[in-house]
């Protein structure tokens, strides 16, 4: 009996020992101060509910592992002289490890404090372009005293308190017996407790874990980012962690980027007719159809283009739906001439702009969303990736801006200074090409319409009792931002509106904003079976293309091609094969049959939602 309960209290003993180390210690009070001091700045944020759990159990295996390597470089029968050399190696180590992993946290804390947000894949891409001079520039910018007294010098103080007692329980024996007093006594009581708490700590935890693993383990920054979209995804609630997810999001993108600049300095175009000299683009962005007036929406919120058809300007497209319900997804197949259905991936297709370009067309890109930046969620990141990477950039676009504006009138003003600064050039460029990008009715809906604008509010929809005052004016907001956006795409309109031009707009995706069947919602659901009802809120979006009377004149046969595909089913995946029908480009690139105002044009083409549903079979 004596024997066993030894055995017993030996063997317990040792799952007790991690959590009496001071990189137990340390290493968890870090992780607390980070999980707090992370959280973000708006009324129903808060932390990780499962962090303290999730990083008691990830302290203890790393303090484990630790515990692990001293006993093998002290395990026994090693002669005197290497002691000394694996005790050297070891502090060595455990050196690297703690100026690795503090220095992280530090990091992960200074990008927070000075540009709103932790360690994330464009901070990550970021720091891999920067300079010397540039990273010079910037810690001189940004490295200042008073980064002391912010959350920064809050954690910095635990690498420093650490420093100290260590050093305290070094030099001084009895603070080391005092402090390890408890090793003396109850240790099987006390390694039971540790081992069931651990036990218990896995336990909870484990789906985050097993989520984290699963995203690491895709093969594309698209998979990457459905992941994250769906709920619940994995939290990446420690700097290690978003490290590691951030190296994995530029390898993929890496991967991509070498794919498409294969097709660099290949593009073939055998000659263009310039059948439509100056070609817009307006994409716009979450356009719930239902709730477009040029569709029969009970609110006036696009009067300007209600008056464009009735002048007979504007032709609208009935029966339109996106491949997908993600802004980046939608992008990959807008830019290259890829269709969903063809061999290969998207990143295995030209950019339909370098096309425009070697066909003589200048090309020019208005973007308010798709700007590198520090503070940019992973959706931007991977929808914008092959728009912002130098090299691509060069090839596709003779200008873009360089800014993001709060509201989408400040692309206007780019335009207008790009277009000052080709007058005073001289340049009189005969093709072009624009291709505005608009942040339009992106959540969240309150920002997207200036106060100076707002029309609608909870009193606007007294009939709507079954919704909550508060989804009420989301319901408000939304319709603002509509109103706002009309009054955006009138202005770029009238820009053109004497010119030989021809004018296309379509949002990138729809969007909830609590229709039938989901009146509590409003954004998207991405984890979500598709239905009939959610692919016509979502999938399901407005398009339209203008002519302007000098066009109409130039150009009567297209015109009259418009009209007639209005009512046919298209799926918005083919708009380059549309834009370069419209520039009159001959090349192996283009296919007539996903042309809509082709007469080629393959009407019965599957119309597959995220590559899976067809969105015709949906009753």
């Amino acid at each position: 009996m004596y024997f066993c309960t030894g055995f017993y209290t030996k063997q317990m003993s040792i799952f007790l020992r991690p959590i009496t180390t001071r990189m137990f210690l340390f290493m968890y009070l870090l992780g607390i101060m980070s999980s707090i001091i992370t959280i973000p700045p708006y009324k129903t944020a808060h932390m990780y509910q499962w962090a303290p759990y999730e990083l008691f159990a990830d302290v203890y295996i790393i303090a484990a592992i630790w515990l692990g390597i001293r006993g093998l470089l002290y395990k026994g029968g090693v002669k005197k002289t290497w002691k000394k050399a694996l005790n050297c190696l070891y502090y060595v180590l455990l050196g690297v490890f703690y100026i690795f992993v503090y220095g992280l946290y530090i990091v992960d804390t200074f990008c927070l404090v000075k540009f709103g947000c932790t360690l994330n894949p464009s901070m990550l891409l970021l720091i891999g372009e920067t300079t010397g001079n540039e990273a010079s520039e910037f810690l001189q910018s940004y490295v200042t005293p008073d980064i002391i007294f912010s959350e920064v010098g809050l954690i910095a103080l635990v690498p420093l308190l650490h420093a100290v007692i260590a050093g305290l329980m070094t030099y001084n024996p009895r603070w080391a017996n005092w402090i390890r007093w408890t090793n003396k006594y109850y240790k099987h009581i006390c390694g039971t407790i540790v081992t069931i708490a651990v036990g218990v700590c896995f336990y909870l935890t484990y789906p985050n874990k097993q989520m984290y693993l699963h995203t690491m383990s895709l093969e594309t920054i698209g998979q990457v980012e459905h992941s994250l979209a769906y709920s619940p995804h994995t939290e990446l609630y420690q700097p290690p962690m978003r490290l590691a997810f951030s190296i994995r999001c530029n390898q993929l993108i890496g991967q991509q980027l070498g794919r498409l600049k294969a097709t660099i300095g290949k593009v073939e175009v055998d000659s263009c007719s310039v059948k439509s000299p100056e070609i817009v683009l307006i994409i716009g962005e979450s356009f719930n159809k239902r709730h477009a007036q040029l569709y029969g929406y009970e609110k006036a919120n696009m009067p300007n283009q209600v008056r464009m058809e009735k002048e007979g300007r504007l032709t609208k497209f009935n029966d339109v739906v996106a491949p997908w319900n993600l802004t980046s997804f939608v992008f990959k197949l807008f830019m290259t001439t890829y269709c969903v259905g063809d061999e290969g991936e998207w990143c295995d297709y030209p950019l339909f702009c370098e096309i425009f370009r070697k066909a003589g067309y200048n090309v020019n890109f208005l973007t308010n969303q798709f700007q590198t930046k520090a503070k940019q969620e992973v959706y931007d990141f991977s929808g914008g990736f092959f728009i912002n990477d130098e090299e691509l950039s060069s090839v596709q676009f003779d200008h873009r801006n360089n800014r993001l504006h709060v509201f989408d009138e400040g692309l206007l003003k780019d335009y207008d200074a790009m277009a000052d600064l080709q007058r005073s050039k001289g340049q009189n460029i005969e093709r072009q090409l624009h291709i505005f990008h608009l942040m339009g009715m992106h959540v969240n809906y309150r920002i997207r319409c200036p106060n100076r604008m707002k029309k609608w509010g909870i009193s606007e929809y007294p009939d709507d009792t079954d919704i909550p005052p508060k989804k009420r004016k989301v319901l408000a907001d939304y319709d603002n931002s509509v109103w706002y956006n009309d009054s955006i795409v009138n202005q770029i309109v009238e820009r053109f509106k004497n010119d030989d031009a021809i004018i296309i707009y379509l949002p990138d995706h729809g969007e909830e904003v609590m229709g039938p069947g989901a009146r509590h919602f409003f954004g998207r659901m991405h984890n979500a079976v598709i239905n009939k009802r959610l692919a016509d809120e979502e999938f399901r979006i407005p398009m339209w293309i203008y002519t302007t009377p000098l066009y109409a004149r130039n150009h009567p046969d297209v015109v009259a091609a418009i009209k007639k595909a209005a009512p046919k089913k298209y799926m918005t995946d083919a708009l380059s094969h549309l834009l370069m029908g419209l520039a009159g480009i001959h090349t192996k690139y283009y296919k007539p049959q996903y042309d809509i105002l082709s007469p080629q044009y393959d009407e019965t083409r599957n119309r597959l939602l995220k590559n899976s549903t067809d969105y015709d079979t949906l009753k």
